[in-house]
Formats: structure tokens, C-alpha cells, sequence
């Protein structure tokens, strides 16, 4: 009998000693090798018109100042003036869309009380610049620090934007963050702030050619950084901000110290994730879940797949076929206020809807919201801005390189409770390995520089401080 003879008890011993020596190499390999994180690549582009030129880019740096002509006013008011109204339906306040009584009131107040003048002064005492990168003038703002206390630097901060917001989004921030003391909060760390308007939005140009999308955002800005000087950088964003700090991340994690969000959204779902989602409720702990993740998850049909349904029609239509709507909106400056004003409702607190002014002054002032629909109306960039929508999801959502590759940069997170759609930690660890920092703010919503600064601040110098620590 072969199968016990001494030649085959020896062959086995062989393969069997060779089978755990696979194992024990593979074993050893995951245990002490360590992987080499795979970066996003830089996007190279030309967004100009026409072709690329053969001589090389201007990369001076320009100042710039927001001016408008008398007959870019006029033009403005004789459309105010013109703009025909559609009486809404009885006790309908906010569920169908922005309600026409309270925009005439919007209306009346823009035509008869706001200075847009001294809101361009505004606009104009915090240095802005123009540059151009990829063929595009991109517009940014850059604020130094008033004063430093002695053996101190200023630590460079990129702040993006997203829509319908703008670079004037961060204007009641700004001061917080580069003169932290004059206004009551610790001056350990104290900021450089830059603050760029997204291609397409605003006063940076608009990209001429088909394909702009985050990546590409993200490529410019890490440009822009670099020609200020800036080799290492905290960036900060929310709404669009967020996935394009986030690509930036992906691109150059070993130029940024740190990345803060008021905004995490996950597009690669897994098993886990549609499980927490069914039976996080009853077994919270099972998945990670805080009380608070609860309370603001749950019921999921109500507060998670309905809202969501409710609340992204304009991304729907912005993601397929933004044009069509973009010239009425281009054409109409009451339309455009009352395209961009309802997000500013129902993204402040969905709970608004319920009132017939949608609560949009509860939260902010007219002069700050018309400031912004001014900027878009202005620069004629409506258009132009929600075509990113389709730039970023024309190829569908989780086909993207960026979409599947994690972040190890340090990551803080400032979780607002009337965010649209809430994102607990042990989601957003998934695709950020590096958490360092993440809270549940008290209050407010999307647009949290402009409804919570001082919260939000306060939440950008306790993360930063626990980077630097580390």
C-alpha cells in the first residue's frame, strides 16, 4: 500500500511544510508589510477657449476689486420692476417651492432699501485676487492676520465654497480665524486665509470646455496654493467645498496638514451600511452608532430617504440638463432670487417649509442673502455653476476613481444638525481613516460659516490644535 509507505508520509510532511510556509509568508506580509497608499493623480487641463497656446501661462498674480456700471444697475431694476408674479396656493407656505408672497417682499426690499453699493465696499475690504490657471482666471480672496503675537506664523487655510454659495459665504469667519483674539477665542493657532471662487462660479471664470469637475476644481486650487507659496495647508469646506477639499486630500495628502469638513457625504455604500440603516435603531452599538446619530437618522423612510427625495430635484435637473433652466434663471434676477432664496430655507431647516416666509430671516439677513444672489446675478454665472452638477455626476455615482480610494490626511468634522442628510462617524471613517476630530454642533445647518460662524470657528481651532499636537 503506497498511501502508507514511508516515501509518501515523507512527500506529505513536504507539501504540508510547504503549504504553512505560503501561509505563514502571506501572514507575515499583511502583518508587517505596509501598503502604500495609492494617491488620486493630478489633473492636468486646459479649460481656455479654443486651443492650448504653445507659450507658457501668465502666472502673475492680480489684484482685483468687484465693480459694477450704472447700466448693469438700471438694466437690473427695469427687471424688477417688470417681473410678473404667481399668486401661490392658500396656506401652501413653503411646501411648493419659495412662496410668491413673501418674494414680493424680497423684491420690494432689493428695489427699495438694499444698498448694493455698500455691499460692495464689503465685498471689497477683505484683498482679492485673479490668476490664471489651466487656462481660466481663477478669483480668490487672502486675508493675513492683522497682527501676530511674537514667534508666531499664520497657518495657511483654503475655504471652499459650494452652491448656491459663493466666496462671500465666508466673510463673517474670516476675522475669527485671522484675529482669533479680538474676538474672544484662543489665539494659539491663527490663520492665512484663502478663500477662491470655484471655476464657474462667481468672479473666476468660467470653464470653456466640457469635463470641469472636482478633480479638476481640486487640481487648480492645489496650483493656486503652491503659487502662493503655501507647500503645507489646512483646508476647510462644505457643500461642493467638501468634495473638492477632499480630492485634494486624494491628491497631495503629503501638502495637507489637515482637512476640515462641515459636510460628509458617502458614495460607496457597503453591506454594513444598508444593515446599520434596517437595524441600527434597535442595535445602535452593533454599528457604531452615538445616541445622537439616532435621533437624527431615525425613523430613516421620514428623516433619510424622503427628505433626500423632497430636497434633490434641483440636483436631478442640475445633473442632467442644467442649461435649459439656467436661462430663465440667467435672464430673471426674481427668478434666480427665488431659485437660490428656497435653498436657503429648507437647507437652513427643513422644518421651515412649514412657514409661510420659510424662516429664511431667522437665520440670515436680507442684505447677506441678496449680496450672494447679487454675486451670481452679476457675474452672470448661474448657468456656468450648475453645470458642475453635471461635470461630477454625468458618469453616475461610485464609477469615479476619487469615489473609492480613502482619505489619511487628518480629518475633523463638524456635524450641523439641520444638515440635509447626516452622516454618522462610523459611516465617514470608511472613506476618512483619520478622524481625529468629530462633533455634534448645537445648531444649524448647510450653510454653516454664514449661520454659525463663531461655532464653526471654535471647531476649526480645537481640531487644528489636536493635529498640531500630534
Amino acid at each position: 500500500n503506497r498511501l502508507g509507505s514511508p516515501e509518501f508520509s515523507s512527500l506529505a510532511g513536504i507539501m504540508l511544510l510547504e503549504v504553512f510556509l505560503v501561509l505563514g509568508t502571506v501572514i507575515i506580509y499583511f502583518l508587517f508589510s505596509k501598503k502604500k497608499e495609492e494617491t488620486l493623480p493630478f489633473k492636468e487641463g486646459w479649460w481656455g477657449k479654443g486651443q492650448k497656446p504653445d507659450t507658457e501661462e501668465d502666472t502673475t498674480i492680480r489684484p482685483f476689486k468687484v465693480e459694477t456700471t450704472e447700466e448693469e444697475l438700471s438694466d437690473l431694476f427695469r427687471r424688477l420692476d417688470q417681473a410678473r408674479f404667481t399668486e401661490p396656493l392658500e396656506n401652501s407656505c413653503f411646501h411648493y417651492g419659495i412662496n410668491s408672497v413673501y418674494l414680493k417682499k424680497v423684491v420690494s426690499y432689493w428695489k427699495n432699501q438694499f444698498n448694493w453699493k455698500k455691499q460692495v465696499e464689503i465685498l471689497n475690504k477683505y484683498p482679492q485676487f485673479k490668476t490664471k490657471i489651466q487656462g481660466i482666471d481663477i478669483h480668490f480672496v487672502h486675508v493675513k492676520p492683522p497682527r501676530l503675537p511674537e514667534g508666531q506664523s499664520a497657518k495657511p487655510l483654503l475655504m471652499v465654497h459650494g452652491w448656491p454659495g459663493s466666496f462671500y459665504e465666508f466673510y463673517k469667519i474670516i476675522p475669527l480665524l485671522t484675529d482669533p483674539a479680538s474676538h474672544g477665542l484662543s489665539d494659539e493657532h491663527i490663520f492665512e486665509v484663502i478663500c477662491p471662487s470655484i471655476p464657474g462660479y462667481g468672479f473666476s471664470e468660467a470653464p470653456h470646455k466640457k469635463d470641469f469637475d472636482s478633480v479638476s476644481a481640486a487640481s487648480v486650487f492645489y496650483e493656486l496654493m503652491l503659487r502662493l507659496g503655501f507647500s503645507e495647508f489646512y483646508a476647510q469646506g462644505g457643500d461642493w467645498g467638501w468634495l473638492i477639499c477632499t480630492n485634494l486630500a486624494q491628491i497631495a495628502p503629503n501638502h495637507m496638514r489637515g482637512l476640515h469638513l462641515n459636510l460628509v457625504s458617502v458614495t460607496k455604500v457597503g453591506f454594513s451600511q444598508v444593515l446599520s440603516v434596517l437595524l441600527g435603531r434597535c442595535f445602535p452599538g452593533l454599528f457604531g452608532f452615538q445616541e445622537e446619530d439616532v435621533r437624527r437618522m431615525f425613523p430613516f423612510l421620514e428623516k433619510g430617504f424622503y427628505r433626500i427625495l423632497m430636497e434633490s430635484g434641483y440636483f436631478h435637473i442640475q445633473a442632467t440638463k442644467p442649461d435649459t433652466v439656467g436661462c430663465g434663471l440667467n435672464d430673471s434676477p426674481v427668478g434666480l432670487a427665488a431659485y437660490i432664496l428656497e435653498k436657503f430655507s429648507s437647507w437652513a431647516d427643513v422644518e421651515f417649509q412649514n412657514l409661510e416666509d420659510g424662516g429664511v430671516e431667522r437665520k440670515f439677513n436680507l442684505d447677506d442673502l441678496l449680496t450672494n444672489v447679487m454675486i451670481y446675478w452679476v457675474s452672470g454665472c448661474i448657468v456656468s455653476s450648475m453645470r458642475f452638477y453635471k461635470e461630477n455626476l454625468k458618469k453616475g455615482i461610485g464609477t469615479q476613481k476619487h469615489e473609492k480610494l480613502t482619505v489619511q490626511v487628518p480629518t475633523g468634522i463638524a456635524s450641523f444638525p439641520n444638515e440635509i442628510m447626516h452622516t454618522p462617524q462610523a459611516w465617514a471613517q470608511k472613506k476618512y481613516t483619520n478622524i481625529v476630530s468629530f462633533n455634534f454642533m448645537p445648531r444649524g445647518g448647510h450653510f454653516a460659516a454664514l449661520e454659525e460662524p463663531e461655532l464653526l470657528a471654535k471647531d476649526i481651532l480645537q481640531f487644528v490644535g489636536k493635529v498640531e499636537k500630534e
